[in-house]
């Protein structure tokens, strides 16, 4: 049938042959979809910016940093998930991938629906929680009422990518992932300024187009990946399956919550130094999304490949491609540096049009933390790693240490060097981490 063709294309086994290569061309397309989703991000920020107004900008750029938040708690229950699927597959045993896949979905969307009517429930108490000037607290209110409603359509879509990453597909979740932004960006376009829906329709837009690639991507899996649909015997709770997939998906959630809590209380911190500075904040974690964030999706394929290489009990493979992953991130997080130090001005110039104040606040920060994008590109290689050798409270370990840190490094800097304080706490945090996580590894390479 054309559909297995189709899969034995796509899927990937990396427990053999070479490294460096298959690794790089895996997370391409994690990379390129990360990518897209900034240029979403980015296009949205700059039609709100340009077209609304700073109030706007403050609105979208904070409940962009809440929903990270929120979301995270389904992307990490889907990425620990992700790594069960990958060491039953690195084993060739499909039979548990798919009783797996069962077990997860069930979980995954309870926990989804829960989050999802919570957050409905609290939107006025994370308002306050960010400190969102008085002025662009209603547009926040308006935003956030729409853009919940989205909230299961990525819980599913980031499930089947789950499944497909891990048997080494990610080119099909890139398209589907195309598709989406573009239609996001025409969305965009048309509800704000065709229709002057103002912030909800920039929320509308975001909340179509994910249901656009939330149907998408599922009709591709039932229709493309049939071996890996569970069936039969597989279509039961089996508790053992379920401490598997509870005890590596909810502690990569706690990491990955963790990490965007501590974002959120330092969003709030700087939403506190008034709306030049929280305006200039929303515009550089735009841009730090495009430098940074694709080193993120590298960590992510690194743990897919630990992941089967872990599950086929190869840990020499394991060591020797963390060696290369590490080489890799740092070229490219070296070379973002680079490009964001000596462009920084240009950058904020894009997004913001004569508010000279928020410019030169934004190029701080971008020649301050930016400067040191490899601190947190290693950090995203022993996310992976970690969560690949089925570790994921190491991950939660460097974390708690990082955000942590750089949460109170944040607040007592920046009460006597200004705002300048919160910018440099960030590469200290991620410092920090690096070492430690780092020689934990070095412990324990022999005995695991």
């Amino acid at each position: 049938m054309w559909y297995n063709k189709c899969m034995n294309t796509l899927t990937k086994d990396f427990t053999k042959g070479d490294i460096a290569r298959p690794l790089i061309r895996f997370s391409l397309p994690l990379i390129f979809g990360n990518l897209l989703q900034q240029l979403y991000n980015v296009a949205d920020t700059l039609i709100v910016g340009r077209t609304i107004g700073k109030t706007a900008l403050v609105a979208v750029g904070s409940s962009f940093t809440l929903m990270i938040l929120l979301t995270s708690i389904i992307l990490g229950l889907c990425m620990g998930t992700s790594v069960v699927f990958s060491n039953f597959y690195g084993a060739g045993n499909y039979k548990l991938l798919r009783h797996s896949v069962f077990n997860s979905f069930a979980f995954i969307m309870s926990v989804s629906l829960v989050v999802n009517f919570a957050s409905f429930l609290l939107v006025e108490v994370f308002i306050k929680l960010l400190q969102i000037p008085p002025e662009a607290a209603d547009d926040t209110r308006d935003y956030l009422n729409v853009i919940l409603f989205g909230m299961i359509f990525v819980a599913i879509y980031n499930f089947v990518v789950a499944i497909l990453r891990s048997i080494g597909n990610t080119v099909v979740p890139l398209i589907f992932l195309a598709i989406s932004t573009i239609l996001n960006i025409i969305l965009d376009l048309l509800f704000i300024l065709k229709f002057g829906m103002g912030v909800k329709g920039a929320a509308w837009a975001t909340v179509t187009a994910q249901m656009t690639s939330c149907v998408g991507i599922s009709i591709y899996y039932f229709v493309a990946s049939k071996q890996f649909i569970p069936r039969g015997d597989e279509l039961h709770f089996d508790k053992d399956i379920l401490k598997l997939v509870f005890e590596n998906s909810v502690l990569t959630s706690i990491q990955q919550s963790v990490m965007n809590f501590g974002i959120l209380m330092v969003q709030g911190l700087v939403n506190s130094f008034g709306v030049y500075v929280a305006a200039a904040f929303a515009a550089v974690t735009k841009i730090d999304g495009f430098f940074y964030m694709p080193s993120q999706e590298f960590g992510n394929a690194f743990s897919i490949f630990a992941a089967q290489n872990y599950g086929a009990k190869d840990m020499s493979r394991v060591r020797e491609s963390l060696k290369k992953a590490l080489m890799i991130s740092a070229v490219f997080c070296m070379t973002a540096s680079v490009f964001v130090w000596v462009f920084a001005r240009n950058l904020m110039m894009f997004f913001v049009e004569g508010e000279q104040e928020i410019i030169r606040i934004g190029v701080s920060y971008l020649r301050i933390e930016g400067a040191f994008y490899i601190g947190i590109g290693f950090l995203f290689i022993l996310y992976g790693l970690y969560r690949g050798i089925l570790k994921p409270q190491m991950s939660i370990v460097l974390t708690v240490l990082s955000l942590g840190l750089r949460v109170a490094l944040a607040y007592i800097m920046s009460s006597f060097m200004g705002v300048e304080g919160i910018w440099y706490s960030i590469p200290i945090g991620w410092a920090v981490a690096d070492a430690v996580g780092l020689g934990y590894f070095v412990k324990i390479r022999n005995r695991i």
